[in-house]
């Protein structure tokens, strides 16, 4: 029968206990820095918000309606101050044409934007996601000296338990600084998808 050395089962469990405190200073830092994380992130509004369209306009039709999807989502999805909800209004005009800009003052989009936002509200009404037509989708052309682009979104707007599918036609016009900006739009019916209306 062998006898067992005393320094080597010294050293085993030496080796055991420092593996046994650094596996536990790991994790306990570890958790501090997904907490810490989980601080740092930046919430879905303030994301769009932190976007300058000074200096990183959208590049396409596609990209310009993309944004203004985010914008739209946070109005009816996502929980923001009322300074927020100003910046997001602010936001969200700076993709329009100036001829849509030109028909409400900005009090006057902000307070029927607030109204619309209320109405969504007490109908427990969110946009959930939406769905920008694939780039092969985009119709664009020239007509009356200006560049014109076409496409859609699809907005999955979920009211209580139920989602249903809304689908917006997007018109959009090249500004004089090549920046496509949003001229109108209006909601898809369901004949009109299928060329009956």
């Amino acid at each position: 029968m062998r006898r067992r050395n005393p320094a080597r089962i010294l050293i085993v469990f030496v080796v055991f206990a420092i593996a046994v405190v650094g596996l536990f200073f790991y994790l306990s830092n570890r958790s501090k820095a997904i907490e810490e994380g989980k601080r740092n992130q930046m919430s879905a509004v303030q994301e769009v918000l932190a976007r300058n369209l000074e200096t990183n306009y959208p590049p396409t039709p596609k990209e310009v309606l993309k944004y203004y999807s985010e914008i739209t989502r946070c109005y009816y999805g996502e929980e923001y101050t009322d300074e927020e909800l100003v910046k997001l209004a602010i936001k969200s005009r700076e993709l329009f044409d100036d001829e849509l800009v030109a028909n409400q003052t900005d009090e006057q989009y902000l307070s029927a934007l607030k109204m619309d936002i209320a109405t969504w509200k007490k109908d427990n009404k969110v946009i959930s996601s939406y769905s920008v037509s694939s780039s092969t989708d985009v119709q664009e052309y020239s007509y009356a000296g200006y560049e014109w682009a076409q496409l859609y979104c699809m907005y999955s707007v979920r009211m209580g338990t139920n989602v249903a599918p809304v689908q917006e036609h997007f018109i959009m016009r090249k500004d004089a600084r090549g920046h496509w900006k949003i001229l109108g739009w209006e909601l898809v019916k369901p004949e009109d998808d299928n060329g009956e209306g």
